[in-house]
């Protein structure tokens, strides 16, 4: 295993621990320790450690393993985009993803569906199949021929963006009883936080991340520009689509689920592109560990900074990353990409 990804997973699992320790009721890693080997020997808990198994096993877990889930689902979708557009202050909400999810949930939460668990989850499918929708008509609308050229894509993802977010603003002011919960999905964080809802994403994640893992070498061709890598016997078009729709669905399904959580997916990439290389068979794994590293270290944030209350952690991960990106962006203006 090379360095980087022994480093990458070592990230990751001290960002787990931590998260799963940190909370509004602390346990501490000896706790941790006793309740994991009592499972693993099947042995009876005493009673305080019994509460912590709770608290463990019904809240923690299920929501570091959303917050992972999301997390590696922006840091690898941000990847490819950078490299589809070959710009690297692209994300994965460039094409209006995440607008077309705000709408779709904004919309489901103002029809009053009951507070039944299925009534909740009308609420993550129509953000899923609202970006989804709103990446199909961004593509078509940006098709020439055969051909979808780069800049096409971005304007027409600017114009539906746009759209999506008048239609929600519209919504949310039309809306009574519901325009705390709309605004609080909006500003990123796990609403939703249960097992059903990791085990749902874990398909979507897997076919869409390792779409993208195997399409590294088709994303360092196309550094070359489409003309070259054509000529170097790459179907173009086709990998463009593939790619597109692969990191589409990665982060429309980590977005239906925990709200937009921006910077994510742009800084997360970038980083991993300035200390390992631009390298894409090696940069969308680091992303894709960087990125659930990353979120669950601001989600342990958001639970800390004003505790008991929470924060969004769109909001953490917005007052952290916008200043770091600039940082980064300044150190960078030198870097060839």
């Amino acid at each position: 295993m090379s360095r980087p990804l022994t480093l990458s997973l070592l990230a990751l699992v001290l960002a787990i621990l931590l998260s799963v320790a940190v909370g509004s009721v602390y346990i501490p890693p000896t706790d941790l320790g006793r309740i994991v080997l009592a499972w693993l020997r099947r042995a009876p808990l005493s009673e305080p450690l019994q509460t912590f198994a709770f608290i463990l096993l019904a809240i923690r877990l299920p929501r570091t393993a959303l917050m992972a889930l999301t997390g590696a689902a922006l840091g690898g979708s941000g990847a490819a985009y950078q490299g589809l557009f070959r710009n690297p202050l692209a994300d994965p909400y460039l094409i209006g993803v995440a607008s077309g999810a705000g709408l779709g949930a904004v919309l489901a939460m103002s029809l009053r569906w009951p507070y039944t668990f299925w009534g909740l989850m009308t609420v993550p499918l129509a953000a899923f199949l609202a970006a989804l929708l709103t990446v199909f008509l961004v593509y078509t609308l940006a098709r020439v021929g055969r051909t979808v050229p780069t800049t096409n894509l971005i304007l027409a993802g600017v114009a539906c963006s746009s759209f999506a977010t008048a239609l929600t603003s519209f919504l949310m002011l039309r809306s009574q009883g519901e325009v705390r919960r709309a605004l609080a999905w909006l500003l990123g964080g796990a609403s939703l936080v249960s097992w059903q809802a990791v085990l749902t994403l874990i398909p979507y994640l897997t076919l869409s991340l390792g779409a993208l893992v195997l399409g590294g070498h088709a994303l360092n061709l196309l550094q070359f520009g489409d003309e070259q890598a054509q000529q170097l016997g790459l179907p173009v078009e086709r990998v463009k689509a593939l790619v597109l729709a692969a990191a589409s669905l990665a982060t429309a399904a980590a977005v239906a689920f925990s709200g937009i959580i921006g910077f994510i997916g742009l800084i997360v990439p970038h980083l991993m592109r300035l200390w390992w290389g631009p390298d894409y068979r090696r940069l969308i794994p680091l992303s894709i560990l960087g990125g659930g590293s990353a979120l669950l270290v601001a989600d342990v944030l958001a639970r800390v900074v004003l505790a008991p209350q929470e924060l969004p952690v769109g909001i953490v991960t917005a007052l952290a990353g916008a200043p770091f990106f600039l940082w980064v962006l300044r150190r960078a203006k030198q870097y060839s990409w």
